[in-house]
């Protein structure tokens, strides 16, 4: 494969600003479909793009992290994912889900499930203190830590995760931060408390503005081009 082409190909399409309209609109129109909610990954749905499961995948292999923080369970279909990556790495990685509310019978669907094995899961706020804490307890120590934002989707709240999950990204790895396309669309639903000039992306912003340790890494959402994390592969780069 001649990767200096598809370099060039890549760039291109980051630099093609119809091309960026024109996904954005699709993606708003999808939304209203609930197109991401279509999809599952070995049994459980995952509600995420296709594309952007394909760029996790690729992440996962290259980076080989011995620990993936997710902070929105839903109905475990990213915790399969992540899990069932970790197993085809090898190693013996584990994926820490956190979740204010673990329904019942999500919860029991995710152990009984046959990636179970590398899964933990935290019923709590992602940021109550206690679970933070416990969550640092976790972390300390692992090799490559890979972390992934999809809970509430309000500012606050992404910014908050931030302060107390980023900081636990290894350098090299990334913090994923989920649903920044909230900024960018209509559609969907109109029933949350997040929207335009309150969302994951306006949070990722201010993050930044505090610290110099993680660039966004363009070239993701740039191969991409379909992805509900424009702004959000953040890169740890000191």
């Amino acid at each position: 494969m001649d990767e200096k082409r598809n370099d060039r190909f890549i760039k291109k399409l980051g630099e093609d600003k119809r091309l960026r309209e024109i996904s954005r609109e699709w993606i708003g129109k999808t939304a209203d479909y609930e197109y991401g909610y279509h999809f599952r990954w070995m049994g459980r749905p995952v509600i995420q793009l296709p594309q952007d499961i394909l760029a996790m995948q690729e992440l996962i292999w290259e980076l080989k992290p011995d620990l993936i923080i997710e902070t929105g369970i839903a109905h475990g279909g990213s915790l399969i994912f992540y899990a069932s990556m970790l197993e085809l790495v090898g190693d013996e990685g584990k994926v820490l889900g956190l979740d204010i509310d673990i329904r019942t019978a999500n919860w029991a669907e995710i152990v009984r499930h046959p990636m179970a094995s590398r899964i933990v899961m935290i019923e709590g706020s992602s940021i109550e203190p206690r679970v933070a804490e416990k969550v640092r307890a976790i972390a300390q120590g692992k090799r490559c830590v890979l972390v992934c934002l999809d809970s509430n989707h309000t500012h606050d709240h992404v910014l908050k995760e931030l302060k107390l999950y980023a900081p636990l990204v290894t350098k090299g790895s990334y913090c994923v931060v989920f649903d920044t396309i909230i900024e960018d669309v209509h559609g969907g639903h109109t029933d949350r408390p997040w929207g335009k000039g309150n969302n994951p992306k306006t949070a990722v912003h201010a993050y930044l503005k505090t610290t110099n340790r993680f660039r966004i890494d363009k070239r993701i959402e740039d191969k991409l081009v379909l992805t509900v994390c424009p702004d959000g592969y953040l890169k740890r780069v000191k």
